[in-house]
């Protein structure tokens, strides 16, 4: 099997990294790559767990040096995901699960042909406002950047792969993790099916030889 990226988008507040988390705790087979940004820490956020927080200054430096495989800016901040991180966890074998936004994906899908790239939608409007109200990081004005910010990013849903509505978060995580499932088992993902489908035809026109007596 070769493990593939798994990118998630959705407006802020869509639930992105909710279902990534979720994903982890249910998998042995995916891994997180944690994103590097240049936006304040919130609180009970830890650095190198839910987000690497970087300097503007040290997160440019990382840039120019080639580190990232995607950076983009997101309401005036930074965001990126580390060469390092991705590596770590193909290297173990298992798919990347990333939650980045609509740049951010355009970028990663240009580098990684085969990656897989999921939109998470909010069932509406009215949930998504709650949904970042809720978290009380956000000023009035910062609540507007981003419902404009996600105004722009629903324009690029044609461009995924899939969409999957998060109303219900339980049923949500199970349609991405059909998706991871169904992904393994393209064809071009099994580097084995060809020798097991040779020998297999191998196997049949033995048996249709010895059916004929030859």
């Amino acid at each position: 099997m070769k493990p593939f990226l798994l990118v998630l988008s959705s407006p802020s507040g869509g639930g992105k990294t909710t279902i990534a988390r979720m994903l982890l705790q249910g998998r042995d087979d995916v891994g997180y790559s944690v994103s590097a940004t240049t936006r304040p820490r919130r609180p009970k956020e830890r650095d190198g767990v839910d987000y690497h927080f970087l300097s503007r200054a040290e997160f440019l430096r990382r840039a120019e040096a080639g580190e990232f495989l995607e950076h983009a800016v997101y309401n005036g901040e930074l965001y990126g995901t580390l060469r390092a991180e991705v590596e770590r966890v193909l290297g173990s074998g298992r798919h990347v699960v990333l939650d980045i936004e609509v740049a951010g994906a355009r970028q990663i899908r240009a580098c990684f042909e085969n990656s897989v790239l999921v939109y998470v939608l909010p069932p509406s409007i009215d949930v998504l406002i709650k949904r970042l109200r809720g978290r009380r990081t956000e000023s009035d004005d910062g609540l507007h950047a981003r419902l404009r910010t996600a105004a722009e990013e629903l324009l690029a849903v044609s461009e995924y792969d899939y969409a999957v509505l998060n109303d219900d978060l339980v049923v949500a995580v199970e349609q991405v993790a059909a998706i991871i499932d169904s992904e393994i088992r393209r064809v071009d993902r099994q580097p084995d099916l060809s020798r097991f489908t040779d020998r297999l035809r191998r196997d049949l026109l033995a048996e249709i030889r010895r059916e004929a007596g030859v």
